[in-house]
């Protein structure tokens, strides 16, 4: 067997057990998309509370109690949107190159994003019950960055990165109380959509 030959079955090999231990069908589309979703709802979010603080000197048309949850509904709808286009984008990425959305892969990558990511809402939660607002924006970062880390070992390696960065992210927001939406914005709305990019140009235009 010629040395050219040998080479080309080991990358096959490789791949071959690539695919079966990671799940490969994360678009960067959807990357995009979710950071374009963030940084409308930054935007949104600004704006509200900008006009929350102009009217607090006169009447306020907003109090404080909806501002809150005006900016969690917020928070929440972009979630959303993010999980439904990266499912939609994963499925027709899966659909396209024979592979399945959901199967053991699939699961234990969700198992692995999800916990790092439920903790981290949930400790949101107890930040906002002992009025400890300031943190819940550098939390919220740096639990996902911990969830993107920690699920890198079962889809793209290059997820890791985009979690070191928005755990270091976070940790620097923790420092900037009261900038908190800006961080926001730069790591779920800026870093995302470089990320996507990136992983556009690399996995998806081939």
């Amino acid at each position: 067997m010629k040395q050219e030959d040998y080479l080309k079955e080991l990358t096959e090999i490789k791949s071959i057990m690539n695919k079966s231990s990671r799940f490969i069908s994360l678009s960067g589309l959807a990357g995009i998309l979710a950071g374009i979703y963030a940084l409308i709802g930054a935007i949104t979010a600004l704006f509200l509370i900008r006009n929350y603080k102009n009217s607090y000197s006169s009447v306020s048309l907003i109090p404080i109690s909806y501002l809150e949850y005006m900016l969690l509904g917020i928070a929440l709808l972009v979630l959303i949107l993010s999980i439904l286009t990266t499912l939609i984008f994963s499925a027709k990425k899966a659909k396209k190159s024979g592979e399945k959305l959901w199967d053991s892969t699939s699961k234990r990558l969700l198992i692995n994003f999800s916990i790092p990511l439920f903790t981290g809402g949930f400790f949101c939660m107890v930040l906002y019950q002992n009025n400890f607002i300031g943190l819940i924006a550098p939390t919220t970062l740096i639990f996902y960055g911990l969830a993107c880390f920690i699920a890198s070992k079962y889809t793209l390696s290059d997820i890791r990165y985009l979690g070191v960065i928005n755990i270091v992210l976070g940790l620097i927001a923790t420092q900037y109380i009261g900038y908190g939406i800006y961080f926001w914005a730069i790591g779920f709305g800026l870093l995302h959509i470089i990320y996507g990019a990136l992983m556009y140009n690399k996995y998806d235009r081939r």
